[in-house]
């Protein structure tokens, strides 16, 4: 872990703005249009609402941020999406964050301090591919940090493919004057990674350090085609339809990692 610079005295409040982005992808083959259709209806189920709703609150536990809001919507025929909005300062007791509460916390935070989720699953028509995609975006304001969720997030998805963008905006000013556009030490948003996950993915950088931009994209080093299977297990395929099968997953698993059609 990436030490802290020393705490600064600050004139007022911290007016930086931190976001960070995740695009987390589970990819499987499901060989009928019948199965891809449960897939589906797994997935919706695996990730609905409720479960989103749960997730969302434990990241805000865990960043030490306090609940102001909470709203959330399942939808037809698929997908679900969760906002929570945050502060740093406790506002309401979080049993009551699901009603309805307006005040004007909720709307000074409504556009910097917010955790978010949508999902996405779809499935190909013809070669049995079935993807699920999930968007999630933690954005605080002030001293909160959304890289302590990192861990959590791509632990409590099925992440295959992970697709990271954190980047730090604003000033704050300390008690002599002078602005300060980061208040923390970062190379990569792999030094926030923990040993154990950095072991099992491949990982890309692309940074732009001037501007406090930074990207992490990484996949599973290891394939088992039996973890990619919808009700399906390797050993009941011949190998013909085995190679054929990995071969399709793996060029899905290129193209979302690289964000690009291959040539075929």
């Amino acid at each position: 872990m990436v030490k802290p610079l020393p705490r600064l005295r600050l004139q007022g409040f911290n007016n930086l703005t931190k976001a960070l982005s995740f695009n987390i992808y589970d990819v499987c083959y499901a060989a009928s249009e019948e199965e891809r259709r449960r897939y589906i209806e797994y997935i919706d189920e695996e990730y609905n609402a409720d479960r989103l709703t749960q997730i969302l609150t434990d990241v805000a536990d865990i960043i030490g941020a306090n609940i102001l809001n909470i709203a959330r919507q399942d939808y037809d025929p698929q997908g679900a999406s969760v906002t929570i909005l945050i502060s740093e300062e406790p506002v309401i007791d979080k049993k009551d964050a699901g009603k309805e509460i307006i005040s004007d916390a909720v709307v000074a935070h409504m556009d910097k301090s917010h955790i978010t989720v949508h999902t996405y699953p779809e499935t190909h028509p013809d070669n049995g591919i079935a993807t699920f995609r999930a968007d999630i975006d933690v954005a605080t304001c002030g001293v909160i940090s959304p890289l302590k969720a990192l861990n959590y997030l791509i632990e409590s998805l099925e992440s295959d493919i992970v697709v990271m963008d954190y980047r730090v905006r604003g000033f704050t000013r300390d008690i002599k004057g002078k602005k300060h556009y980061i208040d923390h030490k970062i190379n990569s948003i792999q030094d926030y990674l923990a040993k154990n996950v950095k072991s099992r993915y491949e990982m890309l950088d692309v940074n732009v350090y001037q501007e406090n931009i930074f990207h992490t994209k990484m996949h599973l080093k290891d394939f088992d085609l039996d973890t990619y299977l919808f009700e399906e297990k390797a050993r009941n395929l011949s190998f013909k339809e085995r190679m054929k099968i990995e071969a399709r997953l793996k060029r899905e698993i290129e193209e979302l990692y690289h964000g690009r059609n291959l040539a075929d």
